[in-house]
């Protein structure tokens, strides 16, 4: 019995195959099976030809490989297989017993990429330092609700942080731990990213009440119960459901098992989807709206319009773009993108909310002072600092 078992390369995929090189599957699983015996093991090899699912690759080893189960151990395996023509359409593999094979690709990982990857990741995790510190310590409009944009900025800190120093920390038990948090981390900081295109959308919405103009926005106890308490709902009880979801021999992040990496595609693709229509509701509504208020307001009308359509285009890369990115990364050009835009959103949440915005208030001199004074002696070094924040 010969089957081709298309689609299931998305669940044993080639995460499950130990190298030191970067693999992909490069063919659909396939399961060979002898009826009425038990016996897996062949007299003389099996040659069988499987076709690519991507085009050729000039700088990969191309690699037949089976599905071995033993007790805990699943992993894909070599033992008795290889690989003996390939072109640019298929490969023949020969194995010297039945059982569900396929073909992965390895290629080297790109020194390049890694290096560019480390070096904007530190230059986000400084800009999104900058942005919590702004946050903190400057004076803001009364009326403006930061704690979204605060929390965003955490919650991303924190994520990239542990992204850099604790993915490949492939221990069992703290494997599992990081992975864990990096869910939460990550499903949060996307909460976040929805809570705060809801306070544009209400701010928008706003525009059309000739009242005087409250601070923008949902409570700070509704925010902070919504941004942290429905990322941890999906976090435990995708724990409770599947506890070994959580790291894997490669890295500390999600394993593909039973679709577990659902547990956090899912949500992030519901929360890209309504930011998508709430962006589409404020743009069309924003215009009427601004055309229908009073004179006395009317005269800001154009500069404020300008404004508000900026922030909302530097939203939509904040919030949303340059993680779609990540869905598509078929291509070095998409990755190196990818790697890019997606470690750069605290710059943008800095230059956005905090340089080019007016309603910043430096700090007063007494917090100035208390900021200084954790630098021992007043150095040179903190006042260096402080100005350039």
């Amino acid at each position: 019995m010969f089957m081709s078992l298309t689609g299931l390369d998305t669940f044993l995929s080639a995460q499950y195959f130990k190298s030191e090189n970067a693999t992909q599957m490069y063919s659909d699983v396939v399961s060979a099976t002898l009826l009425w015996t038990n016996n897996t093991g062949l007299p003389e090899p099996v040659n069988f030809t499987l076709p690519h699912k991507v085009g050729p690759s000039e700088d990969g080893l191309v690699t037949c490989v089976y599905w071995e189960e033993n007790g805990d151990v699943k992993r894909w395996s070599t033992e008795g297989c290889m690989a003996i023509v390939s072109d640019g359409n298929s490969t023949i593999c020969t194995c010297t017993h039945l059982s569900t094979f396929a073909v992965i690709l390895q290629t080297e990982k790109d020194p390049l990429l890694e290096w560019v990857n480390l070096v904007c990741m530190c230059v986000g995790l400084t800009f999104l330092g900058l942005a919590v510190l702004t946050f903190l310590f400057c004076t803001w409009n009364p009326k403006v609700n930061n704690t979204a944009r605060l929390h965003l900025s955490l919650t991303l800190f924190l994520a990239y942080l542990l992204f850099l120093v604790g993915l490949n920390r492939t221990n069992n038990l703290v494997c599992s731990a990081i992975a864990g948090l990096l869910h939460f981390l990550f499903l949060s900081s996307f909460v976040w990213m929805f809570l705060e295109t809801l306070q544009l959308f209400l701010l928008v919405r706003g525009l059309t009440k000739v009242q005087a103009i409250q601070k923008e926005g949902l409570k700070k106890r509704y925010l902070l119960l919504i941004g942290y308490g429905t990322p941890l709902v999906v976090v435990g009880v995708s724990a409770r459901v599947l506890p070994s979801g959580y790291g894997s021999a490669e890295k500390c992040w999600l394993n593909t098992e039973k679709g577990f990496i659902w547990s956090f595609l899912g949500p992030v693709c519901v929360i890209l989807c309504v930011n998508c229509v709430l962006f589409c509701v404020i743009l069309w509504t924003l215009q009427p709206t601004l055309s229908s208020m009073k004179s006395g307001i009317s005269q800001a009308k154009d500069t404020r319009c300008v404004l508000i359509v900026f922030k909302i285009l530097a939203q939509s890369i904040i919030l949303g773009c340059a993680w779609i990115l990540g869905f598509f990364q078929s291509s070095t050009l998409l990755q190196y993108l990818f790697v890019i835009v997606n470690s750069q959103q605290g710059t943008f949440i800095f230059i956005v909310h905090c340089l080019f915005n007016k309603e910043v208030v430096p700090p007063p001199n007494h917090v100035i002072d208390k900021i200084l004074g954790y630098f021992r002696g007043g150095s040179d070094l903190a006042t260096k600092l402080y100005v350039c924040f």
